[in-house]
């Protein structure tokens, strides 16, 4: 009876667990080409986002569990300071029909310097990095605070990364713009040009095939990762692209 009793116990207690985390997540981390420094930091600030909001998230840089039946047990995959051609096709289609299925994409920096050939992974990040001036300061504007994980962001706030320049949308209007960076504030200028003018975004959102995509350029410095603001901006971001929910 004892021991009836204890397995009750922990079968329920495991029930209860799987049952209070709010979405899983799978965390991929693989470069093909540069590799940040700052990645083992991201995935110590992912996964203090996950104890402090109570979903469950596995890192992998194997890109072995792009497959349907891994992939089934995700509601949302972030790529953080992925570079380069990380999935082979069959790993691409595996991803393709689980964004289809409803479920949601996170990019982190990087991301956008991944898998230039794809062309569908180009329409999901929504803008590719073109290229990148020096390190520096400069401001931020939040053009939509109703985006979750804004809620407490500035209108205007001064930050230090690594300012990507972006190659133009796939389509005109089709991303939802969330933070953009004034190029008034910093120097711009590279070999490639001067910046991208007036709108120069950072950070956005879109529905996509059926799911939904979000993506930030901000995460190239290490400490990013421990700064509150960036925490809230991307675990909004983490939160809406696996539920859906969040935006007011």
């Amino acid at each position: 009876m004892f021991k009836k009793t204890i397995l009750l116990f922990l079968v329920l207690g495991t029930a209860i667990g799987a049952h209070a985390q709010q979405f899983k997540a799978l965390l991929f981390t693989r470069t093909a080409g540069f590799h940040h420094q700052s990645i083992h930091e991201g995935v110590a600030g992912v996964r203090q986002l996950a104890q402090r909001h109570n979903f469950s998230v596995d890192w992998q840089e194997s890109p072995g569990v792009f497959n349907e039946k891994q992939l089934k047990n995700y509601d949302v995959v972030i790529f953080l300071n992925t570079t380069g051609d990380v999935l082979n096709a069959e790993q691409q289609t595996a991803f393709e029909k689980f964004i289809q299925s409803g479920k949601g994409w996170v990019g982190v920096h990087a991301a956008a310097d991944t898998e230039y050939d794809w062309d569908w992974y180009t329409r999901m990040v929504g803008m590719m990095f073109n290229t990148h001036p020096a390190q520096q300061t400069a401001y931020l504007d939040v053009v939509d605070n109703n985006f979750p994980g804004l809620e407490r962001f500035p209108k205007r706030m001064l930050w230090t990364d690594e300012w990507y320049e972006y190659q133009k949308p796939y389509k005109s209007n089709y991303l939802k713009f969330l933070i953009t960076l004034d190029e008034k504030t910093y120097n711009p200028k590279t070999s490639k040009g001067t910046g991208m003018g007036d709108v120069h975004p950072i950070a956005w959102y879109h529905a996509f095939d059926g799911g939904r995509a979000f993506y930030t350029g901000l995460g190239h410095i290490g400490l990013v990762y421990s700064d509150q603001s960036f925490l809230d901006h991307l675990y909004g971001g983490i939160y809406w692209a696996a539920t859906g929910k969040g935006i007011r």
